[in-house]
């Protein structure tokens, strides 16, 4: 893992979702009212977390499974009512409260605050990572999709956000807004380039089932890692 670079995008990421972007995030991901804009991220990011509950097993009862950037929680309740047993972990305290606050009575998830490759948080039957390593270099996400699978035993699942002109363009265009108001940064990535690194980096793994969508300003990809054999 390149250190200094992958820590240095993570304590970004966890000043802006924990200090600039919460209000913001608990509106995309409840049913209240938004405007075109994120309206359209919303539905790509629904669609996004059924296609990744879609390559987990219907019934995961003795199953342990990492919500890997958990964010407000929403795929990690869906994870626990088919039987899971969740650790939902995310770099943004606020984000951590608002989704135990959200959980309904009678489902038991265990929400941390951190980071999602600590490997004190132990050993899973299955990794989910939605969104939480676009804004990583080709060779950091992999270095990570690494560390992950290395503490798995069934399947890594994350996104990336594939290299196409639209969300090249947008990316460019963000740079122009002053430093204050500036996301960090998403990390555009050749998918055959990944999935090279992914092959130099990850002994035993190969990649299986990927799956684009694209709804307005939102366009991610995600790819399923299996063991060999």
């Amino acid at each position: 893992m390149d250190t200094i670079s992958y820590l240095e995008r993570r304590d970004r990421l966890e000043t802006y979702f924990d200090r600039t972007a919460v209000e913001a995030w608990s509106r995309l991901t409840s049913d209240a009212p938004v405007g075109r804009i994120r309206a359209t991220v919303r539905a790509g990011r629904d669609g996004m977390r059924g296609t990744l509950l879609g390559w987990l097993p219907d019934d995961l009862r003795g199953r342990r499974l990492l919500d890997a950037g958990c964010g407000t929680g929403m795929l990690a309740l869906e994870a626990a009512r088919r039987g899971a047993e969740v650790v939902a972990i995310d770099l943004s305290p606020k984000l951590v409260g608002l989704a135990r606050e959200r959980m309904p009575a009678g489902v038991d998830i265990d929400f941390r605050v951190g980071d999602m490759l600590d490997p004190a948080l132990g050993r899973f039957d299955h990794v989910v990572a939605m969104d939480s390593l676009i804004h990583y270099h080709a060779g950091d996400m992999s270095r990570a999709v690494a560390a992950l699978a290395a503490r798995t035993e069934g399947s890594v699942l994350f996104t990336f956000a594939p290299r196409t002109p639209a969300l090249t363009a947008m990316h460019a265009v963000g740079k122009l807004f002053p430093r204050g108001n500036r996301a960090p940064a998403i990390e555009p990535v050749r998918e055959q380039g990944l999935r090279s690194l992914l092959t130099a980096g990850i002994a035993g793994w190969r990649a299986a089932r990927t799956h684009r969508i694209s709804s307005g300003f939102y366009t991610s990809q995600a790819m399923e890692l299996v063991p060999h054999g």
